[in-house]
């Protein structure tokens, strides 16, 4: 008989009852959506278990990741629902219309995308008066982060006994590199009216409605 790694829930575990520190967050994302929420892109599917949860929340979905193996596991999940697509692609350069969509989610991307140039790609492709939802990682630098992560550990804690242990991410990780300071300033100067939320749960949030007269800002040259 297999052992699961200790503090590890087992890999077969059914989404409804799966829980680690990303899907801990999913609610923050959901009551971000408008109601009714028409059309609604997640950047990033990873393991699906977003797009499973959007397929109840919105018209029509499409999930994109660029790794093949994420967006076979996602497609899994929701396999029948046909106003839910899963596409192999990168956010970055894949053929999607501007200003399209009621909602643009994204959990654990920024740091693969790039802090400025994710946040305004991802915007740009929300509608004026759309919602755009992130949580994103970031290098705790300072005593009020440090107090976070302190609280996220005990929380860590008493949750994963709950769940009997985390489940373990199976998409691709990546190292990130700013911290969330930095990641508080570039989206205050990029996403005019954001609003910024540091989570126990080693995470931050930002949740912003895009203005009426919100344009991408120019590229560096």
């Amino acid at each position: 008989m297999k052992r699961k790694r200790r503090g590890r829930a087992d890999p077969d575990t059914p989404v409804e009852q799966r829980w680690n520190h990303n899907i801990h967050l999913h609610p923050l994302l959901l009551d971000a959506l408008p109601d009714p929420c028409g059309s609604v892109l997640d950047v990033g599917c990873g393991d699906g278990v977003l797009t499973w949860e959007l397929a109840d929340r919105a018209a029509q979905v499409l999930a994109i990741d660029r790794d093949a193996a994420s967006v076979e596991r996602t497609r899994a999940l929701v396999a029948g629902r046909e106003h839910v697509e899963v596409r192999e692609a990168d956010v970055m350069i894949a053929d999607l219309e501007p200003s399209s969509f009621d909602a643009v989610l994204s959990i654990a991307v920024l740091h693969h995308l790039g802090l400025q140039e994710g946040l305004v790609r991802l915007a740009s492709l929300v509608r004026p008066g759309g919602t755009l939802a992130i949580v994103a990682f970031g290098k705790t630098r300072t005593g009020y982060d440090l107090a976070h992560d302190a609280v996220g550990t005990v929380v860590t804690r008493a949750v994963r006994r709950r769940y009997g242990g985390v489940w373990e991410v199976q998409a691709p990780i990546a190292d990130w590199h700013d911290t969330y300071t930095e990641v508080l300033r570039a989206a205050t100067v990029l996403l005019p009216g954001v609003r910024y939320r540091r989570h126990p749960m080693f995470r931050c949030s930002l949740v912003w409605t895009r203005p009426d007269d919100w344009s991408p800002p120019p590229a560096p040259r």
